[in-house]
């Protein structure tokens, strides 16, 4: 039996494609959202704010609980979502560079 048997073709689905798109999509969304926030969490426990620590903690466990949804659906949608994220970062760090520079 290889790989490419009638048996392991369920990688090659219409279902598969779409989990791949669908984790690309919010591993991107997710990434966004936790690395805007980092800004304000770094700004609040510069100034002494504990209550950042909690923010912190939040931005974390929403990460991984979308990660870990997104485990459910299949390796490649976590792997798809995980180079979301890596995306959004990649973006977000751009973005600063940008602001930094003027």
């Amino acid at each position: 039996m290889t790989l490419f048997s009638p048996h392991h073709l369920e990688w090659l689905s219409p279902a598969w494609f779409a989990s791949i798109v669908v984790g690309l999509a919010v591993g991107f969304a997710a990434g966004l959202l936790h690395f805007r926030s980092l800004k304000s969490v770094a700004r609040r426990l510069a100034n002494g704010d504990l209550s950042a620590i909690a923010l912190q903690l939040g931005r974390l466990a929403l990460l991984g609980a979308i990660l870990f949804t997104m485990a459910l659906f299949g390796a490649q949608a976590l792997l798809a979502g995980a180079a979301g994220v890596f995306l959004a970062r990649r973006r977000v760090l751009a973005q600063s560079k940008a602001e930094a520079e003027t």
